[in-house]
């Protein structure tokens, strides 16, 4: 639950810090940029609430609908879990998994 809110919670402070910015480039209109916004908020949050993907080691960024991830994942099966649960978002029209494998190290 406490991996939930605190992600919630990053992925809520990133939009509302980023609300008053204006339109990013590549980005043709306000509302596009805010359509963008709201896909990587999904995806944040359908992270934490996903228990075989850690939502604080991988990074979300969205451009036009095209979702872009990144990051480190402990297996195939994280990275591949990341991609198939942004695909599923609403809005998404494609997502690049650029997540690199790498075992944890303790």
């Amino acid at each position: 639950m406490n991996k939930l809110l605190i992600t919630l919670g990053f992925a809520l402070s990133t939009c509302l810090g980023m609300s008053a910015c204006a339109v990013t480039s590549g980005q043709s209109t306000v509302g596009q940029y805010v359509d963008d916004t709201t896909i990587t908020t999904r995806v944040k949050a359908r992270f934490a609430k996903d228990k075989q993907v850690d939502a604080m080691r991988i990074n979300v960024e969205t451009l036009k609908g095209v979702v872009d991830l990144s990051g480190f994942a402990v297996s195939e099966t994280e990275k591949g879990r990341a991609g198939q649960i942004a695909k599923e978002v609403p809005d998404v029209k494609d997502v690049r998994n650029n997540i690199i494998v790498r075992a944890p190290t303790h």
